[in-house]
């Protein structure tokens, strides 16, 4: 089995200081929701043993927060920053996916951005927690976090509708589940 893990970036400032998109930074509630998703997915193993990060600032930084969020006794993974996630479309994401048969993680976090995060999501998961497809079809907000489980040990077999939904989860999700 093959554990694919999708992480949007956290919420961000409306412009760089550069000008430039890939440089925007979290913003207070962008800080505080990854460290909400990371200190859940401490609580909900397992953990990714490989990280591939887009080169986006605002990306990094919610690695940054969501890993200083994780208890200790989380095993540290291995991070990649991955240039070709910035703003990727399906296609694009998939391919970086399939080729982490290379170094074969069972459990991969993928962290960039929308639309592409979103639309793979959705298109990958075929079958699972019905609430979760329901309310992922809508959106993948900022900060959320898709866990899609595959019946395969290849990486490069990964295809769409042959994921698993087992959870999706949000900083809303998360606070709408504690309050109920």
């Amino acid at each position: 089995m093959r554990r694919l893990m999708l992480l949007r970036h956290a919420k961000t400032e409306t412009d760089a200081p550069s000008g430039r998109d890939e440089d925007r930074r979290l913003d207070d509630r962008g800080h505080r929701d990854a460290a909400e998703i990371g200190n859940w997915m401490s609580e909900n193993p397992p953990f990714p043993t490989l990280v591939l990060v887009s080169n986006a600032v605002r990306a990094a930084q919610t690695w940054e927060m969501a890993r200083g969020a994780m208890k200790s006794n989380v095993p540290a993974p291995e991070v990649e920053v991955a240039p070709e996630l910035y703003l990727a479309d399906v296609s694009r994401l998939l391919e970086s996916i399939r080729n982490a048969s290379v170094t074969d993680p069972k459990q991969l976090l993928v962290i960039g951005h929308n639309p592409g995060l979103h639309e793979l999501a959705v298109t990958l998961a075929g079958s699972g927690n019905s609430a979760g497809r329901a309310a992922l079809a809508d959106n993948l907000p900022t900060a959320g976090l898709v866990i899609l489980d595959f019946d395969t040990d290849d990486w490069s077999d990964i295809g769409l509708r042959r994921g698993r939904l087992d959870a999706f989860v949000s900083p809303k999700l998360l606070k709408q589940m504690s309050r109920g």
